[in-house]
């Protein structure tokens, strides 16, 4: 049993050491998860590419629905985005362990909103644009940090950045 715990204890002390972030120039990232504070629960799936010290490039998108229903039908918002972002990495500066990643930076976005309202048999009903949201392009500014389990899996925390929501939380994933 203590050759176990210390095995354990070792081999995950050794994911530390060899887990290297932020991206190296050339280096890629896929993220994806789940958004946060948004209207109803979205999904999302992104890249990312070193492209200089300390900063990143990459796309991501983003997909949402929630149903609302209320006393004479309901009302269905579905909405899709797509981003553009960058940012700067702060582990160099701030001489953080390579085990985390903090950042911070812009993503400049577009987004489709679709918001229909049905009556109870699913008849359209117009409620004159009072549920409707906004589409088109916007500019979002994002800060987050990752922490690495290995020297290619973390999970990552990002309040702003994303067009369907406040924040976001989810996986990534270093090749």
């Amino acid at each position: 049993m203590k050759r176990l715990l210390l095995m354990i204890a070792l081999s995950l002390g050794a994911s530390h050491v060899f887990a290297q972030s932020p991206l190296q120039v050339g280096e890629k990232q896929l993220n994806a998860g789940l958004g946060l504070f948004g209207k109803g629960t979205s999904l999302y799936a992104g890249v990312e590419f070193g492209v200089y010290e300390d900063i990143t490039a990459g796309g991501e998108i983003s997909r949402q629905s929630r149903t609302d229903h209320f006393g004479f039908g309901r009302i269905q918002y579905r909405g899709f985005g797509i981003g553009a972002n960058a940012n700067y990495h702060f582990n160099r500066i701030l001489k953080i362990e390579d085990v985390w990643d903090v950042y911070a930076g812009l993503t400049l976005n577009y987004t489709n909103w679709n918001t229909e309202v049905t009556d109870f048999s699913g008849s359209p009903f117009n409620y004159l644009g009072a549920y409707s949201y906004n589409t088109g392009l916007g500019m979002d500014i994002q800060v987050g940090g990752r922490y690495f389990f290995s020297e290619t899996f973390g999970v990552n925390l990002e309040l702003g950045g994303m067009a369907l929501s406040g924040g976001k939380v989810g996986i990534t994933y270093k090749f």
